[in-house]
């Protein structure tokens, strides 16, 4: 491999954890080491950048990770950084370092962050890692494919528990502002229906279609509800409850046992070219995008558009899970 020009180049994880993070990180070392890069983890995110918490890594730092949900390099979001003061001292603190370059896994959230930096002149590749697959110029995101699995897996086991006592089941998944995680769990989990805050659903159609179910004669309904949808499953329940549908309904609430767990095949993959992709865009010269997932390839997506443009869920999903529900 030709040496690169760049000497340094920093890598952290930022806002919400995402099962793969840690296999990104072992890709951005790795993929450094051999072009003959140093490269530099920044623990806690953008919070950990203002106050130079950075360690050098090498190959044996990113041995046996890659089965390893969260991240090695632990993530947080920073007030601090939202200001220019904070922003400044980051800034501060990578030239310190020697950084040439730095790679930022992370969310909405963190690739603005990205931006704030790419403005003030800091070579920036921004890395998509985020379980509700929002994010734009991607079309998919690390964490998401493990958490949709932990998802699915936590359904199927409720659904046995609904079975044996006729009941209606409400179950929360994340997606505050996205409820893309529902809408697929509610397709390949035979959902009666599924409830995201895109689309809005009164709780009266809601106890329709699980009075439907009981009056087909099946044995338990499945309602998916992203967190984000309004009202809240418990407050959606009592309501429920009180219509005297057949059912009695009960509220699971799967938390954030979605974040944690062994990334799977298909995330351990993904984040590994994505890291392997940032490393090579910067040697290229390809700074300020994000490594965006486009079919099978690849491809350099400016941060600026990135942040710019809101990524929305495919009507054609939602349309699936109502006929599939029949």
């Amino acid at each position: 491999m030709e040496e690169s020009t760049i000497k340094t180049i920093g890598v952290m994880t930022s806002g919400g954890d995402a099962p793969g993070m840690n296999p990104f990180i072992r890709a951005v070392v790795r993929t450094c080491a051999a072009y003959g890069i140093k490269t530099l983890g920044i623990e806690g995110g953008y919070e950990g950048l203002i106050h130079g918490k950075f360690r050098e890594m090498g190959i044996r730092d990113v041995s046996g990770i890659l089965q390893r949900g969260g991240t090695i390099l632990q993530t947080a979001r920073s007030k601090e950084f939202r200001e220019p003061s904070g922003q400044r001292e980051a800034i501060r603190q990578i030239n310190n370092a020697g950084m040439d370059a730095l790679i930022v896994a992370g969310g909405d959230g963190s690739l603005n962050g990205a931006q704030k930096l790419v403005a003030k002149g800091i070579p920036v590749v921004g890395v998509p890692a985020s379980i509700d697959n929002d994010i734009f110029g991607t079309d998919m995101c690390i964490g998401v494919d493990t958490a949709l699995n932990t998802i699915v897996d936590a359904i199927d086991k409720i659904r046995d528990t609904a079975s044996s006592h006729n009941r209606a089941f409400l179950i929360e998944t994340m997606g505050r502002a996205s409820g893309y995680l529902a809408v697929q769990a509610g397709i390949v989990c035979g959902a009666e229906l599924v409830l995201i805050p895109e689309y809005k659903t009164p709780p009266e159609e809601v106890a329709n279609a699980i009075e439907d179910a009981y009056r087909r004669g099946k044995s338990h309904a499945i309602i998916v509800v992203a967190e984000g949808y309004e009202p809240h499953a418990l407050e959606l329940a009592a309501k429920i409850d009180a219509m005297d549908i057949g059912f009695s309904t009960r509220v699971t609430i799967l938390g954030h046992i979605q974040r944690g767990g062994k990334p799977s095949a298909f995330d351990r993959m993904l984040a590994t070219r994505f890291g392997v992709t940032a490393v090579e865009f910067l040697i290229a010269g390809k700074t300020n995008v994000m490594t965006g997932l486009q079919g099978t390839e690849m491809v350099p997506v400016p941060i600026d558009d990135v942040i710019s443009h809101t990524k929305t869920l495919s009507a054609k999903f939602i349309e699936m899970t109502k006929i599939l529900a029949k």
